[in-house]
């Protein structure tokens, strides 16, 4: 073997390893116990996982614990053969459980006249940073179709008016289907949405909302913040639920402003803070980074 041959094994050895190991991720909320790490690590040591990234949170006042390990490994292993195999360690400490798979997930992006959150989604999943796979853009509105069809992606308008409101719903739906979207992104999508259609998507549905919640909801939000005097300029990324702009809170985003920010200059602003807080908020539930607790979230960031 020549030096050259020797040294393009020595780099290319380590890149093949790491194409055949396999990576998951299992997230698990319990009741908090003794034996709960010590199981997960036994099990993943027994069939040759390799832990990548844990994280975990013992939630003392609810006296819940919230546990998110990455591993790799072990090829020929599935989510469910996996989950299958850890079903009696599950029952024994009574977690609530998923195994996840590398799969990139696959992000549906709702938007109406504002393009500033699906213009930075479109920059991060080309960039590669996003976390998941934009699939297609759905919209109430045309103002969008070019930014969408440049990137390349599927633009569909449905329209949306009060007497076809429900089959407006139903075509989403299908939608949601047809391009097999695991996560459905209210990009400043400017419809409220039906109480079935959010029992729908429940879990796999994100807004962005233009304040920290509940303030300054409905119309011109920026010129009521400016009426008020605002010294911060927020913004919420939330799951979405029956109840409007109340669903668990996954990311906050918020910037310093002054008394000499006029409302064209707090909506700037604020696009700013909307478009950070979304994209944080979509990347950290593609990795599995977001565990629902009731009411509210436990992020590993």
């Amino acid at each position: 073997m020549t030096l050259i041959e020797a040294a393009s094994a020595t780099i290319t050895l380590p890149a093949l390893k790491e194409e055949q190991a396999q990576k998951f991720v299992l997230t698990l909320s319990c009741r908090e116990q003794a034996g709960i790490v010590q199981a997960v690590a036994t099990f993943l040591f027994e069939r040759g996982f390799n832990i990548d990234e844990h994280q975990q949170f013992d939630d003392s006042l609810r006296e819940t614990l919230h546990l998110r390990t990455a591993f790799s490994g072990s090829p020929g292993y599935t989510p469910a053969m996996l989950e299958e195999e850890f079903a009696g360690i599950a029952s024994r400490f009574d977690m609530k459980f998923s195994f996840h798979d590398q799969i990139p997930k696959r992000v549906l992006v709702m938007v109406s006249k504002f393009g500033h959150c699906l213009n930075d989604l479109i920059f991060r999943w080309r960039g590669g940073s996003l976390g998941g796979e934009l699939v297609a853009v759905v919209s109430n509105h045309e103002t969008h179709r070019a930014m969408a069809e440049a990137a390349g992606l599927p633009f569909i308008y449905v329209p949306v008016t009060p007497g076809t409101k429900a089959e407006a719903e139903r075509q989403l739906l299908e939608l949601v289907d047809e391009y097999e979207a695991d996560l459905v992104v209210l990009a400043r999508y400017m419809q409220v949405l039906s109480d079935d259609l959010c029992r729908a998507l429940e879990g796999r549905a994100i807004n962005i909302h233009h304040s920290f919640l509940p303030g300054f909801k409905g119309a011109r939000p920026y010129h009521q913040a400016y009426d008020r005097g605002v010294k911060l300029v927020g913004a919420t990324a939330h799951y979405v639920t029956a109840d409007l702009d109340e669903g668990p809170i996954i990311e906050q985003e918020v910037i310093r402003v002054d008394h000499t920010y006029g409302p064209a200059q707090l909506s700037h602003v604020g696009q700013d803070a909307e478009a950070l807080a979304l994209s944080r908020a979509v990347r950290w539930h593609c990795q599995h980074r977001v565990l629902r607790d009731q009411t509210s979230t436990v992020v590993f960031r």
